[in-house]
């Protein structure tokens, strides 16, 4: 237990429960109980960076898997597009570019289920502060078993859809240097056409429901909500892109910082700050500096930056998304669950069109090129915007390695959300789970990927205590792994 400056006390949250990960909050309040300091620590140490270096090009989009169980085509994609580029490879043919884009889509689609259905929806459809035992996936079966029917074969089916690609569900093998490892066999291309109907018809119901939700709660528009900077990827139009464009920067108000921004020159744009306190970085924009270049990427982001939604159905909920701020920005962090249920069902719409394209079958898929010393991969992970970069020598190994994950980009706004919370529901209120669950409701909207692990359940140990400068603890609450919930003092 830390000793705080004169009068103040400290409030520790350790760890977050339902995020892909292990992270904690720590905060610091005044002798008034006002939030002096609040921030989201990311304490577990992973170091991908360096285990790659020594190890063959050819081997990265495999092994950056590993990094994570949830979206592990995010960084097999990203680390191909780098590596792309070291064969000397810039444009694939048609069929290895739309048979990436298919798995992508698999991939988001299954991600964004996991998080809103999973992990999310138990706080909307229950209550930020309801019971935690029934506060959570089974609880939601119990309940509203049509809603989490449709998550978890929604889930499942984004999964089929990697499974068919890749070869298997999890850490499969579908990209390799210049292309595609295999083709798609029109059995299996027939086979993900049997259930997508009802796959494009769920994913409006869960736009539907995430609409309903935000409209009808009109005291969660404040909760947590920044006004910031939006970081994404878009097409030549400015279209939603989710696979390869230009990058998009944009303040609060809509005015450009940069737009159609070659992702190649991401080091003169964004910068990254490391803070003692986290394993994780602070990045930040060049154009704007430090102090202010902070911004935001995912769900959010994109459906805000983006001019429109290449699919019918999804463009539609994008436009009732904007006139909802009356073509303004949204900044309502718990909108990120809207948006990425828009996301969802623009990439149902997606796997559809390219089942039905004749190229998705075709055999031509790998091309190369002249060897090049490095290559930089960008794709629009789940979460948001992921940058690989990697260096290689002469023998093709990796001799530096950079990576910029979607959560890190969303570092600086996720403590910020943090502080809101904290200022607005913690002054003067008794610790309880569900004031904590209110903190973690803030992170949670962000869905941000730790590590590799995934607490459905939400079931991960917990606890806060209220402490004076003395080191005297005022007041505690605990959570065990079973759920159940102690306060003393």
């Amino acid at each position: 237990m830390e000793h705080t400056a004169s009068n103040t006390r400290r409030i520790a949250i350790d760890p977050v429960s339902r995020v892909e990960g292990h992270g904690k909050i720590t905060l610091l309040l005044d002798a008034d109980n006002h939030v002096q300091e609040a921030r989201l620590h990311i304490v577990e140490f992973r170091g991908f960076e360096k285990f790659i270096q020594g190890r063959p090009y050819t081997e990265v989009p495999y092994f950056v898997q590993r990094l994570c169980g949830i979206c592990p085509v995010s960084h097999h994609l990203a680390a191909a597009k780098a590596v792309d580029q070291i064969v000397g490879v810039d444009e694939l043919t048609p069929t290895a570019t739309k048979l990436r884009r298919l798995i992508h889509f698999g991939q988001v689609l299954q991600s964004h289920a996991l998080h809103f259905f999973h992990l999310s929806s138990p706080d909307f459809l229950f209550g930020f502060g309801s019971n935690l035992a029934h506060r959570n996936i089974v609880g939601v079966l119990e309940d509203y078993p049509d809603i989490g029917l449709k998550g978890v074969k929604l889930r499942k089916y984004g999964q089929q859809v990697i499974a068919a690609i890749a070869g298997k569900r999890i850490h499969g093998a579908a990209a390799i240097p210049g292309g595609m490892n295999k083709a798609l066999s029109d059995d299996e291309r027939k086979a993900l056409l049997v259930d997508i109907a009802d796959i494009i018809r769920w994913s409006q119901d869960a736009v539907t429901l995430n609409e309903t939700i935000h409209l009808q709660h009109p005291e969660n528009h404040a909760f947590a909500t920044l006004s910031t900077n939006y970081l994404g990827m878009v097409g030549a139009q400015g279209e939603l892109e989710l696979y390869h464009g230009g990058l998009r920067a944009r303040r609060a108000d809509g005015s450009d910082i940069f737009d159609q921004f070659d992702y190649r020159d991401y080091g003169s744009a964004i910068r990254e700050e490391v803070r003692n306190w986290s394993y994780m970085k602070f990045p930040y924009l060049t154009a704007i500096g430090k102090d202010n270049g902070w911004y935001r990427v995912g769900p959010l982001a994109r459906v805000n930056l983006c001019d429109s939604i290449p699919t019918p159905l999804a463009e539609a909920a994008r436009v009732r998304f904007r006139a909802f701020a009356d073509g303004a920005y949204v900044h309502d962090t718990l909108a990120f669950h809207w948006a990425r249920m828009i996301e969802m069902l623009h990439c149902a719409e997606g796997i559809q069109e390219l089942l039905n394209d004749p190229d998705i079958t075709g055999t031509d898929l790998v091309v190369t090129g002249a060897k090049r010393a490095q290559g930089i991969g960008v794709i629009e992970a789940p979460r948001g915007t992921l940058f690989h970069h990697y260096q290689v020598n002469e023998q093709g190994l990796i001799e530096k390695a950079n990576l910029i994950v979607s959560t890190t980009s969303n570092n600086h706004a996720m403590n910020e959300s943090v502080r809101s919370v904290a200022n607005h529901y913690l002054d003067g209120q008794e610790i309880t789970e569900g004031l904590l669950n209110h903190l973690e409701v803030a992170v949670r909207a962000y869905d941000p990927c730790l590590s590799c692990a995934t607490h459905a359940l939400g079931k991960m140990p917990l606890q806060v205590e209220l402490v004076s400068v003395t080191g005297e603890v005022l007041s505690r609450a605990s959570k065990s792994m079973d759920g159940v919930v102690e306060c003393a003092l």
